[in-house]
């Protein structure tokens, strides 16, 4: 009489990435039809119209959480800018445990044409601009805690104030005039553009010397 021997191979239950999946998934915030928001306006020497930035949050486990940003302006011209910056930015929202990140990685991006002061505070860059309107926005939605009296959350670059001469003349001041950028020659903020040509009312240098 034959027998036979069968051997039954016993597979050990793996992980399957379909749960890795829906725990990603739960990560992810889903957008209700409904959201509270906040508009703020950028009048910002970096762009020609002012721009108008969207925020929007849930509450999530009894906290505010933020979900959504959009940036929107007449200006046809940086409507790509804003749709990548308006995508990333929600995306990183709904994504990120955490988002302020965000404010620091914005603000590391300078403009090639220098920056400008704001009631104290050198600005960058648009960018930068931005990153203070979200800041903004999480310390008003209570989001980011509120900074202590006398303290801030974020600093002003002292050794960029410190280096640039102040100008005593009101209507040439760069503190209360937008328009100007970083001189080449002295550092002062104090290149205007006028008549087809940019000069420093500080030094008086010219590129149409040049």
């Amino acid at each position: 009489m034959l027998t036979y021997n069968k051997s039954y191979r016993i597979r050990e239950k793996q992980p399957e990435k379909k749960d890795k999946d829906k725990q990603a998934q739960t990560l992810t915030l889903k957008r209700p039809d409904v959201v509270d928001a906040r508009v703020y306006k950028i009048k910002s020497p970096f762009v020609k119209f002012n721009v108008y930035v969207t925020l929007g949050y849930i509450i999530e486990n009894g906290r505010k959480r933020p979900i959504e940003i959009f940036i929107n302006s007449k200006d046809l011209t940086h409507s790509a800018q804003y749709a990548v910056l308006t995508r990333l930015i929600s995306a990183i929202f709904r994504r990120a445990g955490d988002a302020h990140f965000i404010l620091e990685e914005l603000r590391s991006i300078y403009d090639p044409n220098g920056g400008y002061f704001k009631e104290g505070k050198y600005i960058h860059s648009f960018y930068s601009e931005v990153a203070d309107v979200i800041e903004r926005f999480f310390t008003e939605e209570g989001i980011l805690a509120r900074p202590e009296q006398g303290e801030q959350i974020s600093l002003p670059i002292k050794t960029e104030l410190s280096s640039v001469n102040t100008i005593t003349d009101d209507e040439n001041d760069p503190t209360l005039n937008n328009t100007f950028k970083i001189c080449p020659e002295c550092n002062s903020r104090a290149l205007k553009f006028e008549n087809g040509c940019e000069f420093c009312v500080q030094c008086g240098y010219t590129k149409c010397d040049k």
